[in-house]
């Protein structure tokens, strides 16, 4: 990885297949599974789609782990625009990935709990489901927390920004995206009766920034330069 233009492509191809498995186990499994407030529907379709469930889990580990290459390939790509802000970046993006670990253990705790093994007898099944949906909450509000490392992406778009061969409005979208996450995490807590209308608007920018980047890195990649470290 010595030039601009070859690191980019590794960073789109490592970023692409961080967005497939996040999107896969963050958004697709849970809305398939998942039934808000309905702690028996949900443990029926986790059992009746145990693999599609096991699958989410093995997906958000991968997506955890794979993202450390993410991040410091990221960082060798732009550590030369600014090796402040891309430390920054790999600091708040590295943050997020025990959040993700353990919202995985949550998952595996739900599961644990719905195929009642002998020492769980004590709980009548209902029991065992409402506490299986309580580590499938405790794992949603996870993420509420974890977004708001979602400041990965300010130093991520500064340095897009300030690298003078990838286009600046990658940048300003990569800042606006990371004040969409910002404004899910802390509406979650401070307005939750906001959160519905606060994610429709934060939607805007998060459908925007990072998809953007990862098609631009992959496919047009940057203006081919050798790579330096600068202060």
């Amino acid at each position: 990885m010595n030039s601009t233009k070859k690191t980019s492509r590794i960073a789109g191809a490592l970023y692409l297949v961080n967005a497939v498995t996040g999107f896969f186990s963050i958004v697709y499994v849970p809305g398939r599974l998942i039934v808000s407030g309905n702690a028996a529907a949900t443990a029926h379709n986790i059992l009746a789609s145990e693999r599609l469930f096991r699958l989410g889990i093995a997906s958000e580990v991968i997506c955890a782990v794979e993202f450390i290459y993410v991040v410091w390939v990221l960082y060798r790509l732009l550590s030369g625009a600014s090796k402040t802000h891309a430390s920054l970046m790999v600091i708040f993006g590295l943050a997020f990935v025990p959040i993700m670990c353990m919202n995985a253990v949550s998952d595996i705790a739900a599961l644990a709990l719905l195929h009642g093994a002998d020492f769980l007898l004590v709980f009548s099944q209902p029991q065992r489901e409402s506490l299986a949906m309580l580590f499938l909450d405790v794992r949603r509000y996870g993420y509420d927390v974890g977004w708001i490392f979602g400041l990965w992406l300010f130093h991520f778009g500064v340095c897009v920004w300030k690298s003078g061969f990838l286009p600046r409005l990658l940048g300003v979208l990569l800042i606006a995206a990371c004040f969409g996450y910002l404004a899910v995490s802390l509406t979650s807590f401070l307005l939750p009766s906001y959160v519905t209308i606060v994610g429709r608007v934060a939607n805007i920018p998060l459908t925007l920034g990072e998809p953007a980047a990862i098609l631009w890195l992959l496919i047009m990649g940057a203006k081919d330069q050798p790579l330096e470290i600068s202060a």
